[in-house]
This record gives C-alpha cells, structure tokens and sequence, in this order.
C-alpha cells in the first residue's frame, strides 16, 4: 500500500536502506562522530502553585518548557500539553539525560494533550494515559488510543478545533510518520497554532526547514512565540530531511515573523551524533552572526516558564 501522506512537496521518509546505512553500517565504519551521551542541563524547579492557575482571557500565555518537544502551554484559564514525553525513556531504549521540567504529579488539570505526530519521542502513551485528557493530533492518529479509551479529535492540515476558549490549528511540517515497520506516512505529522484572547503561539512539532514557514507566517501573522528545534542533526546527509539544525531554526523563525523564538528539541534525550549540549553553542553564534537584536531568543532552562503576550 502506498503511503497515505506526503510532505508539502511531495517526498516522504528516507528508504530503510539508508536508515540502515545509518544507524549500522556508518557506526561499523567508524563515520558516525562520536560525543558523550549526557550533558548537564541548566533546569529551575517550577513554583507548582503558579502553574496550577492558567492566566485568564486578556493575561497572555505561560510557556513552561518539560524537556525535548515537550510544553505546557496555558492561557485564557486553559492548560495545553504539547507531544508530552515525562517518563524516564523513550520506549525500551534511549534514557533521558535530565528529569521532566514538571513530572506527570505535579501538572495542573490539562484539559486537552496536542500530538505532533507518532513518533516515540513525541507520541508518549504511558505519559498520555496518565494524564487522561482528550487528544488533539493529525488525521490517523486516534487508532493509537483507541484501548486507553481517551477521546481523540483529527485535524488535516490548516484545520482548526476548539479547546474551550482557545483555537487549535493544525499547520504542516517537513517530516514523516511510522510507528512499526510497515505503517510509514499512515498518519499525519504537523505543528500546532495555538490562539486565544491575547496570545498567538506556534510550536513546529518535528520538521526540517521547509518553505511552509512562510506560508504559516503569512495565515498567523504576528505570532507572539515560535517553538522550534534546535537539535538532532547530525549527521546531516540524514537527518536535514526531517530535522533543522540551529542556523536553519534561525531562518525559519525569521520567515515566520515571530516576535519570540523559544529554542526545544534538544539535550533531553541522545538520538544523534552531535553533542546534545551543541544546539544552543551553534544556535548563539546565527543569532549573533545575523546580528538579531538578542531580547527574542530564549533558551529556557528545563522547567522554566516564560510569559508572552500580544504586543
């Protein structure tokens, strides 16, 4: 059966050949660069009584970074998880190299969880259960929670649902799906607009830099945040296909027109060949290099909240 899904411009996931040449034969051959598989992460310990009270209609947003893709997204008395990963490893294999900004205990009531796509990293179905709130994802994905009986609402590109008083987009991404060996591009990928009263916030889920960021850029103008990889690029003749390295990350912020860049997708779990304290060291040296003014780049440590607001 052919894939169901395509990117944008037509090309899907690279063939299991060059996975295998990858994750195998590179690494027999010594080509693959070598680094630690840990590093030390700046993290603050959220005050948990501030979180349990999203802002009200008009207050603007609050953006607590979990680790990896990991956000706890609240305005207009809502409170949004997006592709929450709070368990101690990726399934079966890949440990995190630093705890949750917020364990599963510890978060306020959630009303809804966004799904960017299936892949382990961001599709957590122990986490998911155990916060139980209805799930909002791309086209395919409620096959997934169809056992832990948590409601589900498919959304195709460039539509929208509502969470209360917030309006979710579901906006495309350079990427792909599978979650066994032969289901690849059977569900939807994508990243996520999320806008209420007095806050416009987008996180990209996975994707490499693609020209959709102009297009998101031109239909949310004046986003208030951009949450965009940073990590997992190396090498890049196989991961510039679905990952942005930092300098790409800089241009695609810069094509969507965000007041605020909030760096993610790094230093939680190894699942590359670069150092995972790299990202935000190349990250620094585009923004200083474009010469950007330094008040909208932000490096959150893990469990740090940032407000935003509309201008």
């Amino acid at each position: 059966m052919p894939p169901r899904f395509k990117n944008l411009d037509g090309t899907g996931p690279h063939p299991l050949s060059n996975v295998f040449k990858w994750a195998v034969g590179d690494k027999l051959a010594g080509k693959r660069r070598q680094s630690p598989a840990t590093c030390v992460m700046r993290r603050v310990e959220p005050d948990l009584a501030v979180l349990a009270v999203p802002p009200a209609p008009g207050e603007g947003a609050r953006l607590t970074w979990l680790g990896h893709a990991s956000w706890l997204v609240q305005l207009d008395g809502v409170s949004l998880l997006i592709d929450p990963v709070l368990g101690d490893t990726i399934p079966g294999f890949i440990r995190r190299n630093t705890p949750p900004g917020v364990p599963v205990s510890g978060l306020p009531r959630i009303t809804a969880s966004l799904v960017s796509h299936n892949h382990f990293d961001h599709l957590d179905l122990p986490t998911l259960r155990q916060v139980g709130a209805p799930i909002v994802g791309g086209l395919g994905l409620a096959r997934y929670f169809q056992r832990a009986r948590l409601p589900v609402t498919e959304l195709d590109w460039w539509g929208s649902t509502r969470v209360g008083p917030v309006t979710v987009h579901f906006v495309p991404a350079q990427h792909w799906s599978r979650r066994g060996v032969n289901d690849a591009n059977e569900t939807l990928w994508g990243g996520f607009v999320v806008e209420g009263t007095s806050a416009r916030v987008y996180h990209s889920g996975d994707t490499a830099y693609f020209e959709g960021f102009q297009e998101i850029g031109r239909r949310f103008p004046a986003l208030d945040a951009a949450l965009l990889p940073i990590g997992a690029y190396d090498p890049e003749w196989f991961m510039s296909r679905q990952h942005m390295n930092p300098e790409e990350a800089v241009r695609a912020f810069v094509d969507l027109g965000a007041r605020r860049f909030l760096a993610m997708h790094w230093g939680t779990f190894k699942l590359t060949d670069e150092p995972l304290d790299e990202p935000p060291q190349r990250l620094d040296a585009e923004w200083k290099r474009r010469a950007l003014p330094s008040e909208p780049l932000h490096v959150l440590a893990v469990g740090e909240s940032l407000g935003v607001r509309q201008g």
